[in-house]
């Protein structure tokens, strides 16, 4: 009696530890066992199951969590689908390293004003960044870490039409 007791037990300790794992559901269909060991502002710190090293998870790259010891699922972030150039308005721009680990990289991307403008400071800095968006966008990629951000003035700096506004960076995808 004592030998089958022992033997269903040791059947069930492999049931009740893979229950504890949680599972992260990735954006791009991935799927993560693991144990989440903190959750940030814009990540989810994580190790892996069997491994100790903590890992870092943009909470844009997450759709959801499943908690092993309760069940409960919790919802990351809601999935940003950018298909064409008229999408650019969803695109977002990170300037944290940290906000995009996870994403897949795709390509660069840049956005700037003409030298010759008619705009303001704050205006031009805004048509760059939506010029910066709209090539993200274009590419499919929601989102842009921003890998230079700078303006040149020219001889007219103090009038209308003397800076140019250059913003560069990478756009990601799930």
């Amino acid at each position: 009696m004592k030998k089958i007791m022992f033997a269903l037990m040791a059947l069930m300790l492999p049931m009740l530890v893979s229950a504890q794992v949680d599972l992260i559901k990735k954006h791009n269909g991935e799927n993560i066992k693991g144990k989440v060991k903190k959750i940030d502002d814009y990540t989810v710190i994580f190790v892996y199951d069997g491994e100790e090293a903590e890992i870092s998870l943009s909470k844009y790259a997450i759709q959801t969590i499943t908690y092993g010891k309760s069940g409960r699922v919790e919802e990351v972030t809601e999935k940003i689908v950018v298909h064409t150039e008229s999408d650019w308005e969803k695109v977002m721009i990170f300037e944290e390293k940290s906000y995009i680990v996870g994403l897949k990289k795709v390509d660069e991307v840049r956005g700037k004003t003409g030298l010759i403008n008619f705009q303001t400071g704050n205006t031009g800095d805004k048509k760059a960044d939506k010029k910066l968006k709209m090539a993200a966008a274009a590419i499919g990629c929601p989102f842009v870490l921003m890998t230079a951000d700078k303006s040149t003035v020219g001889a007219n700096s103090n009038q209308l039409g003397g800076s140019q506004f250059i913003k560069k960076g990478i756009a990601y995808s799930y």
